[in-house]
């Protein structure tokens, strides 16, 4: 079977399908749907197509890509219009949680796998509440228990659905801590420095130079005139 008879299906069946679909599941799929051609696809021809299909779509004029997620392949939006997209979405998925489950959620993201005590230890309160909520929208499971604890407590970590809806496939590929409090950081110093420049700008007694830089403080001297007068 040519790749050129495969990747239109493929690409199809991926845009079509509400779940990842993975490599043999779309094998079987490709042979299914063109079963009249004697030469059946192979899981290795599968792969070479799928590759052929990232390539495609990793030029820049596509806003979405074929990536790996929860275990199948899925389209999804390139990064740079993640912000884009939420502003259709509006956040629905994570606007149904109270602050408290989605603090318990990030807490278990990443510190799984985690018992209910480790994370009111974390959080300061109790989880009860949050965690049954997180179990009811299938977000987290329970993993099995801690079997070295006293009581062998029940463990806690992130689902496949989890998975799905960030568009990963381990929790080793959410985003660090450090980069996120370094964003954040960025974020703020940039606008407290903004906030700086236009409240000198808006002072007259005050010449910058081009490196933002106080060169002339007119101040003291227009204070003394004005009690000079």
């Amino acid at each position: 079977m040519e790749l050129s008879q495969i990747i239109p299906h493929i690409e199809a069946l991926i845009f079509a399908s509400e779940k990842p679909l993975n490599t043999p599941e779309l094998t079987e799929l490709i042979n299914n749907a063109l079963g009249f051609i004697e030469d059946r696809a192979g899981i290795e021809q599968v792969e070479t197509a799928i590759e052929g299909i990232q390539e495609k779509y990793a030029a820049e004029f596509y806003a979405f890509e074929l990536k790996q997620s929860g275990g199948g392949w899925q389209f999804l939006t390139k990064k740079e219009y993640h912000k884009t997209v939420a502003l259709l979405n509006g956040d629905r998925f994570l606007k149904r949680l109270s602050t408290a489950a989605i603090e318990t959620l990030a807490i278990i993201a990443y510190k799984q796998p985690i018992t209910k005590s480790e994370m009111e230890a974390i959080r300061g309160v109790n989880c009860d509440y949050a965690v049954q909520k997180l179990l009811e929208k299938d977000l987290v499971i329970i993993a099995g228990r801690n079997e070295d604890a006293v009581g062998k407590p029940l463990i806690y970590a992130t689902s496949k659905s989890f998975m799905d809806y960030f568009g990963i496939n381990s929790a080793d590929e959410l985003p660090k801590i450090n980069e996120i409090l370094m964003e954040e950081l960025v974020q703020a110093t940039v606008m407290n420095n903004t906030a700086i420049e236009e409240e000198i700008s808006d002072d007259e007694s005050t010449v910058l130079n081009e490196e933002k830089e106080i060169i002339q403080d007119n101040t003291e001297n227009t204070e003394l005139e004005t009690l000079q007068k």
